[in-house]
């Protein structure tokens, strides 16, 4: 397992939705760690794997002292009921706009071994879910503010001094990449 470098708003593969997974395999379970890690690392509340350049649909959450990962997720909210608060991403470091979520999902999937799993999520986890879920999709959460709101934030992006670079996080070790493939 290791730290890997987080892709930031502007590059590519964060607007290119990810293949499903097909093969649970150590591959998997590498890419499952990496993500991990490199989301405590980075102080976040979830990553997906486009985050880090890999075009699968995976990713980790850390929310109110739960750790845990969802392998192809489908996401269903529950109710109506919507919030809006602050939302930040580690591909958009150093920003936060208040974004429109559901309060309660449910997500199912699989975890790293194959296995189906059903997770219910609501406030932080709720959003946590559904934000890594747009990644997935090659949505940010900029996409998802009301009009006026997007179109400031897309302003304050473009000037940027790291639009379109690698974060690159400090690694206890050298950062060896392992294909998912």
């Amino acid at each position: 397992m290791s730290v890997t470098p987080i892709r930031l708003f502007g590059d590519p593969v964060l607007r290119t939705p990810a293949t499903p997974v097909v093969d649970f395999d150590k591959e998997l379970r590498q890419l499952v760690g990496d993500l991990t890690e490199t989301m405590f690392a980075a102080g976040g509340a979830g990553l997906a794997a486009p985050q880090i350049g890999v075009g699968l649909r995976v990713f980790t959450w850390y929310v109110d002292g739960e750790v845990g990962h969802l392998v192809n997720p489908d996401v269903l909210p529950v109710g109506e009921e919507t919030e809006e608060a602050p939302e930040g991403c580690l591909s958009i470091p150093g920003y936060r706009w208040d974004c429109r979520r559901h309060l309660h999902v449910v997500a199912s999937g699989w975890n790293m071994h194959g296995e189906p799993v059903e997770v219910e999520g609501s406030e932080l986890l709720a959003r946590a879910i559904q934000h890594e879920t747009d990644h997935l999709e090659g949505v940010l959460f900029v996409d998802r503010l009301d009009a006026e709101a997007r179109a400031a934030a897309l302003a304050e992006l473009a000037a940027a001094e790291w639009t379109g670079e690698q974060a690159y996080l400090p690694a206890p070790a050298p950062v060896v990449k392992v294909s998912p493939h």
